[in-house]
């Protein structure tokens, strides 16, 4: 079998430091090499981290050619307000995308990218589909939308050139009790603000599901867009209940007064959240099972009762859900 060699940008982040920690007990693979601005918070035990500024596309070249990785694992994606602002999240991504892909395909040694990207891309405009699958256009209508599509149309535009495969794998919002999710965030606020006038549904996704997808699209290369979300839904009220919350309606300009009070108490509330709020989010993940073999994905109300316990960090281990 040829010698697997894996690069991961965003590993200093929770599901980047978790995917490592999978991939390390997968003797088929024999390097693990990471890149991000921040550490990661647990031990790795093979992998090798490089603490590397996205924006540094010279350092960033120069440590993907030394590793000349088979499988690029793009998880330099920023959520506004998840590690980065708003502004550095765009920057962040954008930069990040465009030296790390290309150096990937430059290195020579290339055979497929996993990137991170999420059901934001589909948009929310009026007439869309409500559960969008992945023949659905992209038609992004908030700035983390079309950050995660430009993203997507790098990879793609790599991929194409180097004819390996691009694995698209577009998450419902991720949470969980230790993952620097914004929406998480405001569901754990002791008030949670909804629409009256709507209250739609959207879907969420477990951090574990998260990284267990990036794992098994490493092993299963899929080129192509795939749906990765918890099934069911909840509405921004059934989640505050869930929680033992206080569901607050807000309508029109309260919203601004809404999102100042969010943002003192510690959650702020960025637009693609409150997009959700507002229009709801959810997809069409019926293909998720038989592209990359994953058996059960946690239902969304079950990872909403999950984000209010406060356990110790629980560290993983394979879950045996992915097929050989």
């Amino acid at each position: 079998m040829a010698a697997v060699r894996v690069v991961i940008t965003g590993m200093g982040g929770e599901l980047g430091t978790a995917v490592a920690q999978l991939l390390e007990a997968d003797e088929s693979i024999e390097e693990i090499v990471g890149l991000d601005l921040y550490p990661p918070r647990r031990r790795l035990l093979r992998a090798v981290f490089h603490r590397v500024d996205p924006r540094n596309r010279e350092r960033t070249a120069a440590v993907i050619a030394a590793c000349r990785p088979t499988v690029l694992v793009h998880l330099g994606v920023y959520e506004p307000y998840s590690r980065s602002s708003p502004r550095s999240a765009v920057a962040r991504t954008a930069a990040g995308t465009v030296a790390a892909v290309p150096a990937a395909v430059e290195a020579g040694a290339l055979e497929s990218i996993v990137l991170r990207s999420g059901i934001e891309v589909y948009g929310r405009r009026r007439g869309a589909p409500v559960r969008p699958d992945e023949e659905v256009v992209p038609d992004p209508t908030c700035g983390f939308g079309h950050s995660l599509l430009h993203a997507e149309q790098v990879c793609r535009d790599a991929g194409s050139r180097a004819g390996v495969a691009v694995t698209l794998l577009r998450f419902a919002t991720i949470v969980g009790p230790h993952v620097p999710s914004p929406l998480g965030r405001l569901l754990r606020l002791p008030a949670v603000p909804f629409s009256p006038l709507a209250d739609p549904p959207f879907s969420v996704l477990h951090q574990h599901d998260a990284v267990a997808a990036f794992v098994a699209a490493v092993r299963r290369p899929y080129d192509g867009a795939v749906n990765v979300v918890g099934p069911g839904a909840v509405t921004a009220s059934q989640a505050a209940r869930l929680g033992g919350r206080i569901p607050v309606p807000v309508v029109g300009p309260g919203w601004r007064g809404a999102r100042a009070l969010a943002e003192a108490a510690g959650a702020p509330v960025p637009e693609h959240v409150q997009e959700l709020l507002l229009r709801g989010r959810t997809a069409d993940g019926g293909r998720v099972a038989g592209i990359l073999g994953l058996r059960r994905i946690r239902p969304t109300p079950e990872v909403v009762r999950h984000l209010f316990e406060w356990s110790q960090v629980d560290y993983l281990r394979d879950p045996g859900r992915l097929a050989a």
